[in-house]
């Protein structure tokens, strides 16, 4: 008589040991319209490239100030740019993203900006990853945050927010609630967006990746309701108190694309790795830190001032302007330079991806400054 031999484990705990190989990977649906484009015959992913990125003193603004520490821009390819750039115009257009005020728009340059601070993809689909999510990101904080006279303001802000995570990460069906739901996130541009660069990050990403992706926006705003509540109550916070939340509110979340747009993974062990995490914050709050030096007298001309590490600093301390300046950039040099130490220590870790992705966040740096002194949205 044969023996029928079993398919996979048998026994106490088999359950268990079979259910990976019965499920399929997860992958959500896609959004039509979310900008996705079948890669051309030029675009290409530049390799993976590992040595460090060189530090150096660099200039900035008009050039009156001290000198900010960060690694060299690693790539300028400007019809690049002007490619991905293209088709983020295009795709704004068609979810109905700053209807009314696409010329300004357009000459914000997030496609610049991807392609200044993801030196490791020529491909722009990919590079269109992040400028979706950054210029959705940003529409947010113009929309709901900070500036009045495009309809933000504080009391609506925590409810606004309320609603992104279940338009990047739509929660179970409830009947019709869940209409109603999607009814609200349809007839919000800004929902609109964030929800069709999640679908155009989601094609090329793991579900990891992308969970790591909602969750670390998530996070980010629970910084934003704070700043809500200091410019509801007209009461800026100290300096120290700002600079907690604006850790968890930094570039870090920009930064969270670094392997997705450069076409791996970082494990997510290593990703939550405290060492990492650490790092990728000294990383992301420093190029956040050049974000308030840039935007400083934007925010200061708003009829509701929004929290600004510089402006802070100047009430605090009673100092001026110019003082407060320079008292940042030696904050933001601190950082860089704690980054710099991290990113020596977790070399020793026999990691490709992790020295990649360190590499990654270097780029960003300096490409995030480079790209703070030629974008319109922060000249007078």
């Amino acid at each position: 008589m044969p023996f029928d031999i079993p398919a996979g484990p048998t026994g106490l705990g088999s359950y268990t040991l079979s259910l990976p190989s019965a499920l399929r990977p997860y992958r959500r649906p896609f959004e039509e319209n979310d900008g996705h484009e079948p890669p051309s015959p030029s675009g290409s992913l530049r390799g993976p490239v590992l040595t460090p990125l060189p530090y150096g003193e660099r200039s900035w603004g008009d050039g009156t100030f001290p000198p900010l520490y960060c690694p060299a821009t690693d790539r300028v390819d400007d019809a690049l740019g002007a490619e991905v750039d293209r088709r983020l115009v295009a795709w704004a257009e068609r979810i109905g993203l700053h209807e009314g005020r696409m010329a300004e728009f357009a000459s914000t340059g997030f496609g610049r900006l991807a392609m200044l601070t993801h030196s490791d993809s020529d491909d722009p689909d990919l590079l269109l990853i992040s400028a979706q999510m950054n210029a959705a990101w940003w529409a947010a904080d113009d929309y709901y945050a900070d500036e009045t006279d495009l309809g933000a303001t504080p009391t609506e802000l925590p409810p606004r927010l309320a609603l992104v995570m279940s338009a990047m990460d739509p929660p179970p069906d409830a009947g019709g609630y869940t209409e109603q739901l999607e009814e609200a996130i349809r007839n919000d541009p800004v929902l609109v967006s964030l929800r069709s660069a999640t679908s155009h990050a989601a094609r090329h990403a793991t579900s990891a990746q992308v969970m790591r992706l909602c969750n670390i926006t998530s996070q980010m705003y629970v910084s934003w309701d704070a700043y809500a509540a200091w410019r509801y109550l007209e009461t800026p916070p100290p300096v120290w108190r700002y600079l907690a939340a604006r850790q968890h509110d930094s570039f870090y979340t920009s930064m969270t694309l670094i392997d997705i747009v450069g076409g791996y993974e970082l494990p997510p062990h290593l990703f939550a790795e405290r060492r990492f995490h650490t790092a990728l914050m000294q990383a992301g709050t420093a190029s956040v830190l050049v974000n308030d030096l840039h935007s400083a007298a934007k925010e200061a001309a708003d009829e509701l001032p929004d929290s600004n590490v510089v402006l802070l600093i100047a009430a605090e301390e009673g100092c001026s302007t110019e003082e407060a300046v320079e008292r940042t950039v030696r904050l933001h040099n601190a950082f860089v330079r704690g980054f710099e130490q991290s990113q020596r220590e977790l070399s020793a870790l026999p990691s490709p991806e992790l020295k990649r992705f360190l590499r990654g966040a270097q780029a960003w740096m300096a490409g995030g400054l480079e790209w703070h002194g030629s974008t319109t949205r922060y000249q007078s």
